[in-house]
């Protein structure tokens, strides 16, 4: 039997506004609001996940960016990587056959966007559609073998507003 992996998802947190600003939209950075909110929703969830193991994010500006807010605020600071399979564009069972090539085990936080993120937990879950996945949430869910076999089970979902509350 594989062994569980815990996957915590986090959704990127408030970035600027698309538009003529950011005619790139993999560069539009986090607002300034999004990055001060992230901080203390970056304590807050530190203060629930165990060691991470790996933290992996999408190759654009602003999960970069709020990888780098979440990576010291953690127990013990995380190396952050770039994951190309977490761009908003990717289906879930790419996102899952990426991270099966990687052998990924443990903790695994994945800092992605919308519409990946939802759906990729809906896979992993075995639910009919999406979740809905505010700009600063995260959700955790246990796997055996990335789903290979039967849903995976969801052990926490939590809001921006709540992340921010556990930082106290």
């Amino acid at each position: 039997m594989p062994a569980e992996i815990t996957l915590v998802l986090v959704r990127h947190a408030i970035a600027e506004e698309r538009g003529s600003a950011w005619p790139d939209d993999d560069e539009r950075p986090l607002s300034r609001d999004g990055e001060k909110k992230w901080k203390r929703g970056a304590k807050g969830l530190a203060t629930v996940l165990p060691e991470v193991d790996l933290l992996l994010c999408s190759p654009l500006r602003r999960t970069r960016q709020t990888a780098d807010v979440l990576a010291p605020a953690l127990a013990t600071p995380a190396r952050v990587e770039l994951f190309d399979a977490l761009r908003p564009e990717t289906r879930p069972t790419a996102v899952i056959a990426a991270l099966k090539t990687r052998r990924v085990h443990g903790v695994v936080v994945l800092i992605g966007h919308d519409p990946m993120l939802p759906q990729l937990a809906a896979t992993l879950l075995h639910l009919e559609g999406p979740l809905e996945f505010r700009k600063g949430g995260a959700l955790a869910l246990v796997t055996q073998g990335l789903g290979a076999r039967g849903p995976s089970r969801l052990e926490w979902f939590v809001t921006p507003r709540m992340l921010r509350a556990l930082a106290g």
